[in-house]
C-alpha cells in the first residue's frame, strides 16, 4: 500500500464515502453562515463586541447544558437515525432565520433566539457524529477517519467564508443562511442512502448507559484529563478567530464584508495543512504533543495580534490555524482511539462539553474585553492564556502522566 493510500484508507468504506461527500457541503454551509451571522450583527444591526460575544455565547451555550446528555444518547440509540433528526432541526433554524433576513424583519432578538435553537441541535449533534465515526470505518481507521473528517472541515472553512463574502456583498446576509439550510438536507440524504448491514456497531449487551460510568472513566485516565485540559484553555481563549477577525477586520483595518470573509479563508489554508498532515501520523500523538503544539498556537496569537497591516495580520492566519488545528485533531484522535467502544459516546459527551461548553462564557467575556480594553490586547491576552494554560497544565500532570507511560 502507498504512503497516498494509507492516508486516504477510510474511502474503502462505502458509508464513510457518503458521509464525507456530504459533511463537505455542510461545512460550506456552516461556515458561510457564521461569516454571516457575524456580519449581520456587527454591520447590518449595527452592534458592537458584546453583542457579538453574546450570540456566539448563546450559540454554544447548550453545548455546555446537553452535551453529556447527548454522549449518553450515542451510546444507547442508533446514531444515524439521531443524526437525521439533529440536522433537520438544523436546517429548518438556518432557513427561519435566512427567511427572516430576505424579508426584512430580523432582529437582534430574532439572532439571539435563532442561534440559541441551532446551538442545541448542534450540542445534541456533535457527540453523536463523533462517536459515528468508529461505526463508518472501524476502530482500525479511526484515526485516519477523524484527521480525514478534520480536513473535511477545513475545506468548508476555506471555501465557505469566500462564499459568503461574496454573497454579502452581492446579496446581503440572507442567502449564506438558506445555503447552510439547504446543505442539511445533503446529509440527511446521505444518512438516508447508507448501509446499516455495513456498519459496524458492536453487539448490544444490555448495559444502562450512565452519564456518570463515562466521567468516572475519564477521571480515572491521567491523559485523557490532560489532554482535555489543555483543550479547555485553547478552545475558550484561543478559538475565537470568528470573533477577532470580525472585529480587527471592521475595527481596526476597516474592511468590508469581502475582506472578512477572506480572513477565514487565509485562515483555512493553515488548518487545511493540518489537517492532511494529520492524516498520516495516525495515533502516535501524545500529551506532551498536544501540549506543544497549544503553546506554539498561543504564542502565535499573541505575535498575530500587533501586526500592523491587514496584509500582515491574514499573513500570520495559516500558521496560527495550522497549530491550532494540530492541536484539536491530535486530542480529538487520541481520546476517541483509545477510548472503549461502549464509553466514546459518553467520553466525547464530556470532551464537546469542554471543547465548546465554555464558549458561551468565554465569547461574552472577549466581546466584552475588546470594548473595554481594545481588540489587539483581549487577542494578545487570549493568546497568552492559551499558552500559559497548556504549560500550566504538562507541569501539574507530568508526574501522574510519567508514572502511566503517557508521554513515551
Amino acid at each position: 500500500m502507498s504512503s497516498n493510500e494509507g492516508s486516504l484508507r477510510s474511502f474503502k468504506h462505502r458509508n464513510f464515502r457518503l458521509f464525507f461527500t456530504a459533511n463537505m457541503v455542510s461545512n460550506v454551509g456552516t461556515w458561510a453562515q457564521r461569516v454571516a451571522q457575524d456580519w449581520l450583527v456587527v454591520s447590518d444591526l449595527h452592534r458592537g463586541g458584546s453583542e457579538l460575544g453574546i450570540v456566539t455565547g448563546l450559540q454554544f451555550l447548550p453545548m455546555l447544558l446537553f452535551s453529556l446528555y447527548a454522549g449518553s444518547l450515542a451510546d444507547r440509540l442508533d446514531k444515524r437515525k439521531l443524526l437525521i433528526i439533529t440536522n433537520a432541526g438544523g436546517g429548518l433554524t438556518a432557513g427561519i432565520l435566512g427567511w427572516l433576513i430576505i424579508s426584512h424583519r430580523v432582529t437582534l432578538i430574532d439572532v439571539f433566539i435563532l442561534a440559541f435553537t441551532l446551538g442545541l441541535f448542534g450540542a445534541l449533534d456533535t457527540p453523536v457524529r463523533q462517536a459515528f465515526t468508529s461505526e463508518l470505518v472501524g476502530k482500525s481507521d479511526i484515526a485516519n477517519a477523524v484527521s480525514l473528517n478534520s480536513a473535511n472541515f477545513n475545506m468548508g472553512r476555506l471555501i465557505g467564508p469566500a462564499v459568503s463574502g461574496i454573497l454579502i456583498k452581492y446579496f446581503h446576509t440572507g442567502p449564506s443562511f438558506l445555503l447552510n439550510a439547504g446543505s442539511y438536507v445533503v446529509v440527511i440524504t446521505a444518512l438516508v442512502l447508507m448501509r446499516p448491514e455495513e456498519l459496524h456497531r458492536p453487539p448490544k449487551d444490555g448495559k444502562d448507559r450512565k452519564i456518570m460510568e463515562g466521567i468516572r472513566y475519564v477521571r480515572s485516565r491521567a491523559d485523557i484529563v490532560a489532554i482535555i485540559a489543555t483543550v479547555f484553555f485553547a478552545s475558550t481563549f484561543g478559538l475565537n478567530f470568528q470573533i477577532f477577525n470580525a472585529l480587527i477586520s471592521t475595527r481596526i483595518f476597516h474592511k468590508d464584508a469581502g475582506a472578512f470573509g477572506l480572513l477565514g479563508s487565509v485562515l483555512a489554508i493553515g488548518s487545511l495543512f493540518a489537517a492532511i498532515v494529520s492524516t498520516r501520523l495516525d495515533q502516535r500523538r501524545k500529551p506532551l504533543f498536544i501540549s506543544a503544539c497549544a503553546t506554539i498556537f498561543g504564542v502565535a496569537l499573541v505575535v498575530q495580534a500587533f501586526m500592523p497591516s491587514y496584509l500582515a495580520f491574514a499573513l500570520t492566519l495559516p500558521l496560527c490555524g495550522f497549530f491550532a488545528l494540530t492541536t484539536m485533531i491530535s486530542a480529538n484522535t487520541y481520546v476517541q482511539a483509545t477510548t472503549p467502544h461502549e464509553l466514546r459516546g459518553r467520553v466525547m459527551g464530556f470532551y464537546i462539553l469542554i471543547f465548546l461548553g465554555a464558549t458561551p462564557v468565554g465569547s461574552p467575556l472577549i466581546g466584552w474585553l475588546a470594548d473595554a480594553v481594545g481588540v489587539r490586547q483581549t487577542v494578545a491576552l487570549c493568546g497568552a492564556i492559551t499558552a500559559l494554560g497548556s504549560v500550566f497544565v504538562y507541569y501539574l500532570m507530568r508526574k501522574r502522566l510519567a508514572s502511566h507511560q503517557y508521554l513515551a
